[in-house]
This record gives structure tokens, sequence and C-alpha cells, in this order.
């Protein structure tokens, strides 16, 4: 749906969508697209570990990976900080007009800015959301592999968690050029 709405939005507001993106700060967003991709090759090796039975591999890839993930989830944190900092958060704006428009944005594409930004925050904020439950489910891996219940005959939690931890991370792949990168061929 979310996906939906910003086709949708950015084909109404073409201007405010890339005024809005050069508000964003590409280089923290293309630091998370690397650590996500590989968090992502870290998450199949655990898979692959675990497939083997090896216990010692697959606790160590676990916890790379929930190390990776708390590293985008930190740089998500630093990112929205200065987004509030800025006056950006959407919601903020609306309780103080003065600062509807930061950052040289023309008058009359302040309220389509305004729009970029809402579905940034609600795009990347459910993104997080879905980082913080894999951050959970590869907790409970962490300390279910410790405790020696994988092996070569049972690995089927790993390997589906592994395919919601890539799906969260194609969906980054996909939010990070549509979001990020839409202005950055002006």
């Amino acid at each position: 749906g979310l996906f939906l709405a910003y086709t949708i939005y950015r084909t109404i507001y073409p201007e405010g969508f890339l005024y809005g993106s050069h508000l964003l700060n590409v280089t923290l967003g293309g630091t998370n697209t690397v650590v996500l991709i590989v968090s992502s090759l870290t998450m199949a090796m655990a898979v692959y570990y675990s497939q083997k039975g090896e216990r010692k591999p697959l606790m160590g890839f676990l916890t790379i990976t929930l190390v990776l993930g708390l590293v985008f989830l930190v740089i998500k944190y630093f990112e929205y900080s200065s987004k509030i900092h800025d006056n950006l958060f959407p919601a903020a704006s609306l309780y103080h007009p003065a600062s509807a428009g930061p950052h040289g944005v023309p008058e009359a594409l302040q309220q389509q800015v305004h729009v970029f930004l809402w579905i940034y925050f609600l795009m990347t904020g459910l993104h997080a959301l879905h980082m913080i439950v894999g951050a959970g489910i590869l907790t409970t891996l962490i300390l279910m592999a410790r405790k020696g219940k994988f092996t070569k005959n049972y690995n089927s939690p790993v390997e589906i968690s592994g395919l919601y931890w890539h799906f969260v991370d194609i969906v980054w792949i996909f939010l990070f050029p549509l979001l990020y990168l839409t202005g950055a061929h002006l």
C-alpha cells in the first residue's frame, strides 16, 4: 500500500519529491544499503551452517547479522534525529508552520515536500520496525543455537528467518533509490 501511495503522490507531485529527496542524507542511506547487503550475506552463511549442523559458525554468523541490523538501526536513529532537529518531521511542522518550508524549498512546493516527508517517514519507519522484529528473531535464534537446538535435520527456523531477513533487506533495496536518489540527477 505504501509503495502504491508513493507512486501516486510522486506522479502528482514530481517537483516536491525531487526537492524532498535532496533533504535526505544519501551517504547515510547508502551506508545502510551496504550494511544490509552484507547482512544478507552473513544471514545466508548462517543458513548454510545451520544446514551443515555446525553450531559455532552458525552462532557467529547470526551474531554478525544481528550486529549489522543494529548498526542499520543506529544509523537510522541519527538520520531521524537530524531530520527532527531540522524541523523536517512532518507532524512537528503541523504545530510549527514556520518550519514547514526549510532548506530553501519554494513556497509553492512546501506542501508537496511535506507529502514526500510523510511518505519517507512512514516507509522507512515501517521498515525500521521490521528490522527491530528481525533483531528479536535473530536474538531468539542465537539463544536456540547456543542450546544446540539446530541440527542437519532440524534447521527450518533459521531458514525461514533467513527468508524474512532477506525480504526486509530487499525492501530497503527498493526504498533507497525511490527515496534517496529521486533527485540525484539534478
